[in-house]
């Protein structure tokens, strides 16, 4: 399937997802939302995926090539005057509902961050599983530069990934942070120069691609639903997963494996 602003592809287990506007700097429009809403539920059907890699692309200019992650909102499609207010909760509702079901994608999803986040792009990164940048890539949630606020549930994910105090200046100031330091703040997990990036997040794809996708899937749901729980309600989830695992034909090859000494090959059954 094509679509019209992001490139997506799959190499066995693991699929990229790149957004591709890069005259715009991958900025955000309602067809950009569309499209990734488009391909995550073909990936979502697809019972060969295992994880889901999200990235930007490069834009080649003749000055040079260009790094280009997700610039935000497209501010030239906002300024216009072309939205009514009840276009405008329709495009607020159209970008919740994107980070909604990348927040809830079945499989782990690894955000390569190659070139600035800002804004809607940086949202985009908080609903993945796991940070990766590249060394020179910067992120800021800008929007109290802009007189607007951010979305994407950036008020109760950025406190997760960083703490409450530094969530608060990130968000207060629109401060901008590259990749190293992303990573002494637990926001991204690694960062690498750019030419390494994507052979890192398909690294660890792979690897998560390994591991028993029902046992994964039942790890990201109830981390992700965690800090909405009582400690009793996340045991008693946590023994309901077991018991399901347990279940399992993957279970069963997990033992057998290990009993025999090799590598587990895990079905997803």
């Amino acid at each position: 399937m094509r679509f019209e602003t992001v490139h997506y592809e799959q190499a066995g287990p693991v699929g990229v997802l790149r957004l591709h506007r890069p005259e715009r700097m991958n900025a955000v429009i309602e067809q950009m939302y569309l499209d990734i809403q488009a391909v995550l539920a073909e990936a979502e059907a697809d019972p060969a995926l295992r994880a889901l890699i999200l990235t930007g692309c490069v834009w080649a200019r003749p000055q040079g090539d260009k790094q280009v992650f997700c610039a935000g909102a497209d501010l030239k499609k906002h300024s216009s005057g072309e939205r009514t207010p009840w276009e405008r909760r329709q495009y607020i509702q159209l970008a919740h509902e994107t980070a909604r079901r990348l927040y809830r994608f079945s499989r782990p999803v690894v955000a390569a961050v190659n070139g600035p986040a800002r804004g809607a792009g940086a949202e985009l990164v908080l609903a993945c599983d796991f940070i990766l940048m590249a060394d020179a890539a910067t992120l800021a949630f800008s929007e109290t530069t802009l007189g607007t606020f951010v979305g994407g549930a950036a008020t109760a994910l950025l406190p997760r990934w960083v703490g409450l105090a530094q969530a608060r200046r990130l968000i207060y100031t629109g401060a901008v942070v590259d990749g190293p330091q992303a990573v002494r703040l637990g926001l991204a997990l690694a960062s690498f120069p750019v030419e390494r990036l994507q052979d890192e997040a398909l690294a660890l794809a792979r690897t998560l691609a390994e591991r028993a996708p029902i046992s994964v899937a039942f790890a990201k749901e109830l981390i992700n639903r965690a800090p909405q729980r009582d400690l009793e309600t996340v045991l008693l989830a946590e023994a309901e997963a077991i018991l399901a695992c347990m279940q399992t034909r993957d279970w069963q090859e997990g033992l057998d494996a290990f009993a025999e000494k090799r590598a587990p090959r895990f079905v997803g059954q």
